[in-house]
């Protein structure tokens, strides 16, 4: 079990435990260190990063809340905010910004399954870029994503009003300065309106 706790480290930062560290393990980590972002990579190393913002807060909240009031309307899917945590297919554990899964796949994994870094990747997927977040590294984890099986990823950069949209087996479609980004494939009929999240 791990005992580190973070309160004096200079974040963000990495780590690779002697041993991996099983979702168990990983769980009590995040407890113990609430207060901070953290995600396994599919080698094992532990990244820690510092909460968001203010402002990205406000921003992701209003997505999130648009999203779920979507999905508890439209009733196919379930829609997850950036707290979960999910175990995807290549052992890393990550915690998008907004996620939504599809009903029948979401009811087929256990209650306990359910309790703890689901071991399900989303179908769909937001990030929304702070300020902090190297261009380069989240244009990597959009793929990484993709890899993994989601079917939809949508990459929100507030401060260049740009939404780029991801999937599988196309190159990435840039939104410059978009009114609206509509929902495509599982997601069909969500409408995501801009000034509700730049204002």
């Amino acid at each position: 079990m791990m005992s580190l706790e973070l309160t004096a480290a200079q974040l963000p930062f990495r780590f690779r435990p002697e041993q991996p560290m099983s979702d168990q393990d990983l769980l009590s980590f995040c407890a113990r260190n609430d207060f901070m972002r953290v995600e396994r990579e599919a080698n094992g190393e532990i990244l820690v990063m510092t909460p968001a913002n203010s402002k990205t807060s406000k921003m992701n909240i209003r997505i999130g809340r648009l999203l779920d009031e979507w999905a508890e309307a439209d009733g196919r899917g379930f829609a997850f905010d950036s707290s979960g945590g999910f175990t995807l297919p290549d052992t890393s554990m990550r915690n998008p910004d907004a996620a939504w899964i599809e009903r029948s796949r979401w009811e087929s994994l256990s209650n306990e399954e359910q309790s703890s870094f689901a071991p399900i990747c989303p179908d769909f997927v937001i990030e929304l870029r702070s300020p902090s977040d190297r261009l380069v590294m989240v244009e990597a984890k959009m793929e990484m994503w993709l890899a993994n099986g989601a079917q939809v990823a949508w990459l929100i950069d507030p401060a260049r009003k740009i939404v780029t949209i991801y999937r599988p087996g196309d190159s990435p479609e840039v939104l410059n300065e978009p009114s609206s980004v509509q929902g495509s494939g599982p997601l069909a009929g969500f409408e995501l309106v801009m000034a509700r999240v730049w204002g």
